[in-house]
């Protein structure tokens, strides 16, 4: 089966419609663009490498720009506010959403405590039974 180029959704598998499994925009199945964007998202060492070269990238952009005389060009200068509009707001979106984790995370271990499930565990891997209530330690171990 061939790849149809255009915006049309078509599946290579069956020639029918478009598919949540195996959707295929402009020859790019989507499974894989959406796999690959979100590996991107979620590694933050990427992310930091990435945001490391950009700012290398416009810190060098600089001298050049001045040099050659960009900075009286209008389109530049619109180019380069939209760069930094979008930039400001991917940069605040990915630290939310690394609040919004934090936040969710911090909620599970309120509501999930860490200490109580190494005691259950050392219950269900050890002989340990938990002491009843009144019970005092030093009679509990004996």
């Amino acid at each position: 089966n061939a790849i149809i180029f255009d915006s049309t959704p078509v599946c290579r598998r069956c020639d029918r419609g478009n598919h949540l499994s195996h959707d295929v925009r402009k020859g790019v199945p989507m499974g894989v663009v959406k796999s690959l964007w979100a590996s991107i998202q979620g590694d933050p060492v990427f992310m930091r490498r990435v945001n490391g070269w950009f700012t290398i990238f416009w810190l060098v952009m600089i001298p050049i720009s001045i040099a050659l005389g960009l900075l009286s060009s209008v389109t530049y200068v619109s180019a380069l506010s939209l760069w930094a509009l979008v930039s400001g707001h991917w940069s605040a979106w990915q630290a939310s959403r690394v609040e919004v984790e934090q936040m969710a995370e911090a909620q599970q271990l309120e509501a999930n405590p860490i200490e109580e499930r190494v005691v259950e565990t050392l219950v269900q891997r050890t002989n340990v039974e938990p002491a009843g209530p009144g019970v005092a330690p030093s009679a509990a171990s004996t």
